[in-house]
């Protein structure tokens, strides 16, 4: 027997709400951003052969016309996936690497030497060097997207109802944190080389630990088999 919705904590009951509302909110918006975007690129002229070599590598070694190319059809639709919350996970991730690498090519100082120097970049304006506040923003929307999927009120929602059962809440393990951490660490690394090189040694280490732990349980099981 079900318990009745009267019975059941408030908190979850906002819970269960905000599983369908929170990422849709969170997709619409970004999905406007990014569409928006993606048009101006698509009925406007190529600037990006004015940045030079401030891609970063592997993106540098695009040319200015391959770079349009791909950016301006990742963003039409990474924006329409995330509209619809289709394959929204990938989306938010390649959107959130897109970003990272929209704002070391473009919103990025060159030099800079402390952190206050650097924070003094976190503003929103007319200029495009150093404005680096609402792609931040961005990111940080993203990453709830990236790691939770598009809720409930999604195309990716409605598939898996019909293409899989309903399995429990499962943990994440030693394996899967490394490899969030070495997803997101990488692209980091291209703007904080201290901080996604920490990201990237977390996930080594977890790896590593994971491995560690898995080691006595499958010698035990080739052993009971053997």
């Amino acid at each position: 027997m079900q318990p009745s919705p009267a019975s059941t904590p408030l908190f979850s009951r906002v819970d269960s709400v905000g599983a369908w509302v929170a990422p849709a909110a969170l997709r619409a918006l970004l999905a406007w951003e990014f569409i928006e975007s993606g048009l101006e690129k698509l009925h406007g002229a190529n600037w990006f052969a004015e940045l030079g070599d401030k891609f970063p590598w592997p993106f540098s070694l695009l040319g200015a016309d391959a770079s349009w190319f791909a950016a301006t059809w990742l963003e039409l639709i990474g924006g329409a996936a995330l509209l619809l919350g289709l394959g929204t996970r990938y989306a938010a991730f390649a959107l959130w690497v897109l970003t990272v690498v929209a704002i070391h090519a473009v919103h990025w100082p060159e030099q800079w030497s402390s952190l206050t120097e650097l924070w003094q970049g976190y503003a929103i304006s007319d200029q495009g060097h150093g404005n680096y506040k609402l792609p931040l923003i961005y990111l940080v929307m993203l990453l709830p997207l990236a790691l939770r999927g598009g809720g409930r009120l999604s195309l990716d929602h409605a598939i898996a109802r019909y293409v899989r059962s309903a399995s429990p809440d499962a943990v994440a393990d030693g394996r899967t944190w490394a490899l969030v951490a070495l997803g997101f660490g990488l692209p980091s690394a291209l703007l904080l080389p201290w901080f996604g090189g920490a990201l990237i040694a977390l996930a080594a280490t977890l790896a590593l630990a994971a491995t560690l732990r898995r080691a006595p349980s499958l010698r035990h099981a080739v052993a009971l088999r053997g």
